[in-house]
């Protein structure tokens, strides 16, 4: 990583806008409760992501002029934590860094999340179940924008710790948005809570990184400062139960290396952290795109890349990051097969696309897991609003059951969300093939224990994946209308606000592959530099150990991907388009196979049953009843109460007669005493 950068005092501007203009929104609706008229609070909100993304771009011109070694701007705002002194001193800064790595996500936050807050718009005047709820979306929306931005930008690690808790609650706020749906409610708790198991990793390693350089003399929490000390740390064990892998001892760089891994499978939703992410589709779906395209889920992937120097000193962890990314693209690849709710197979995408990231990153593909973070926030994005355009068309109907021959009603949405379905299932020329194939090649070529098996997984998911969104296609463009009569007259392509942003997201999930072209691709077509974005990437991520790869080989890889991918493309085709009738008949004669995948592998009742029920258990039985009502309430206050009231009501309240003679008595009494007190 490079260190020192030059001065910039525009970053601080990129998140500040999208924060002054969620607290306007915050103030007017609840303070002054005089909400500003709905059109114009979008307007708002839209102009300042638009305008963060404006700075990106100027920022990212001032850094392209630098030296390609030394590419950092800095922006140091205000001390924000200081504590201690001598060798354990902590100064947490409000300091923002722009480096390649930084600069990448930050175009990508601000240009996604404008194109989703301009949908936005056109979607939420639709799907609006309470007019005046659009101003508090809206400033939702622009907080979580600035969360994000902070969590990209942040040059230190309790920085983005605050981004990372910052995305979590907008997570909360907005898929829980109507909240008078106890489902909603339900399904936005079910997201913080589990995050907050991720998050509570992550600050476990946070503190054991930082009491780590501490005792060797070089406290820092800043990434410059880590990845310079870090070597004096990667020799320093800790002890473990025997019953742990690699036992009794672990080196502490293992340890702090997972913890923030079990972070990341928070919030990019992997295995076994990753139920909330199905339902967090209870949201609009404008949420769901900014979510799943361009802020919250990314953000584990980012921070285990920002840590590749952490990662490529823990090879151990590296390999179980791999591993959980492989078990999981596979696992959700398997699940979205047979689900009908349109958003759901998208989420389960989400989720296994993501498993492709951290299989990358995991075998030290950085570049390869960033390349693809890009691609797949195009179309991912335009998937996601794709399928918000057609429940608008449906009237809000999601069930891919109830969809079938939109092809010649939706005219405009069938081509673009072909081509965010075309990006992700990996066919060239589009984005995503070149990502995809990047992934592979890293696997293929990396270190790490069984990389055989993990790039047939890989293989394997990119044949499901092909076949699910073939199915997905199928089932809502192609074939007899489903619907019900009422909704099958009024079927039309939204308005201009919806359709616009999706041209333009389709657009870069057609060309973005371009910035990664691998150079085997670049000799073909006569680009003598290519791969030009992991040149960019170079300084600032850790470089892997891969054995070398001839350009033919490498050539006929990913000639077999496209070809297991057009043969889950083909087989999805024929299933449920040529033959209809065979998907149900192969559902009742495997009816335990279908049923595992339909309930998501049964782990959401597998954690109700371990986790869930005995907490509510000795929550009502021991906390409530025992503790809170009779120790607290029973003994603590109540008692207290009854203790006063024996002493004072009944005991002293005698004391107080009302009689005179009595009160005269009591003094002359006294008086004596005193007297004879004093003359003893």
């Amino acid at each position: 990583m490079v260190g020192v950068g030059i001065e910039s005092d525009l970053l601080h501007w990129i998140p500040l806008l999208p924060l002054l203009v969620a607290t306007y929104h915050g103030i007017s609706i609840g303070v002054l409760r005089r909400p500003t008229p709905p059109r114009m609070a979008a307007v708002l909100s839209c102009a300042a992501v638009l305008f963060s993304f404006v700075l990106a771009c100027i920022a990212f011109r001032d850094l392209l002029e630098l030296p390609a070694d030394s590419r950092v701007l800095v922006d140091d705002v205000y001390t924000w934590i200081g504590a201690g002194i001598g060798s354990s001193a902590l100064s947490a800064e409000v300091s923002f860094r722009l480096d390649p790595l930084s600069a990448v996500m930050v175009l990508i936050v601000t240009f996604v999340g404008s194109m989703i807050h301009i949908y936005s718009i056109g979607y939420m005047e639709d799907d609006q179940r309470d007019d005046k709820g659009i101003q508090r979306f809206f400033c939702y929306l622009n907080l979580f924008t600035f969360s994000m931005l902070v969590l990209v930008l942040s040059d230190n690690l309790v920085l983005m710790f605050l981004g990372w808790e910052g995305v979590g609650l907008c997570s909360y706020l907005l898929i829980g948005f109507w909240y008078s749906d106890s489902w909603n409610a339900y399904c936005g708790s079910k997201a913080f809570i589990v995050n907050r198991i991720g998050d509570c990793g992550f600050l476990i390693g946070i503190l054991l990184l930082f009491g780590a350089l501490s005792e060797i003399g070089h406290p820092a929490i800043s990434f410059a400062g880590i990845e310079e000390h870090l070597e004096g740390i990667v020799e320093m064990t800790v002890a473990v139960p025997a019953w742990m892998p690699f036992g009794p001892e672990w080196r502490l760089v293992n340890v702090i290396a997972l913890c923030f891994f079990l972070g990341a499978c928070g919030k990019s939703a992997q295995i076994p952290l990753h139920v909330w992410l199905p339902d967090a589709m209870a949201g609009p779906t404008p949420v769901s795109a900014l979510i799943h395209a361009a802020t919250m889920v990314t953000a584990g992937v980012y921070m285990v890349c920002r840590l590749s120097f952490l990662y490529a000193a823990a090879p151990e962890i590296s390999a179980v990051v791999a591993w959980t990314g492989a078990i999981t693209a596979l696992v959700a690849a398997t699940i979205a097969i047979t689900q009908n709710d349109i958003k759901k197979v998208l989420a389960y995408s989400t989720m296994s696309q993501l498993g492709y990231m951290f299989l990358a990153a995991g075998c030290g593909g950085y570049t390869a897991a960033i390349f693809h973070l890009g691609t797949h926030a195009f179309f991912k994005a335009l998937l996601f609003l794709g399928a918000g355009a057609v429940i608008l068309a449906m009237h809000h109907e999601q069930d891919l059951q109830k969809m079938g021959g939109l092809w010649h009603r939706l005219r405009m949405t069938r081509w673009v969300f072909f081509a965010g379905a075309y990006a992700i299932v990996g066919f060239p020329p589009f984005s995503g093939f070149f990502s995809k194939d990047e992934i592979l090649i890293a696997v293929w070529t990396s270190n790490v224990p069984g990389h055989i098996w993990l790039y047939g997984i890989g293989m394997a998911t990119a044949g499901i994946t092909a076949f699910y969104m073939v199915r997905l296609w199928v089932l809502t463009f192609m074939g007899e209308c489903r619907a019900a009569s009422d909704v099958r007259n009024h079927i039309e392509d939204p308005n201009g606000l919806v359709l616009n942003p999706l041209w333009v997201l389709a657009f870069f999930s057609a060309v973005a592959g371009i910035v990664g072209l691998p150079q085997v691709w670049g000799d073909i077509i006569g680009i003598e530099e290519s791969n030009s974005l992991a040149n960019f990437l170079q300084p600032v991520l850790a470089a892997g150990e891969p054995h070398p790869i001839e350009h033919s080989l490498e050539l006929w890889m990913a000639l077999w991907a496209v070809a297991i991918a057009l043969a889950g493309a083909g087989l999805a085709w024929l299933l449920y388009n040529r033959k209809p009738g065979v998907p149900g008949w192969l559902a009742t004669q495997l009816p335990g196979f279908y049923r595992t995948l339909l309930n998501k592998y049964y782990v959401d009742e597998l954690y109700d049953v371990v986790i869930v029920r005995p907490l509510v258990a000795v929550s009502d039985r021991v906390l409530f009843r025992i503790v809170d009502a009779r120790l607290i309430d029973g003994i603590g206050v109540n008692g207290t109460a009854r203790g006063i009231r024996a002493v004072a009501a009944n005991g002293l309240k005698y004391a107080q007669s009302g009689l005179t003679q009595s009160y005269v008595f009591f003094m002359i009494v006294g008086a004596v005493a005193v007297v004879g007190y004093l003359l003893r």
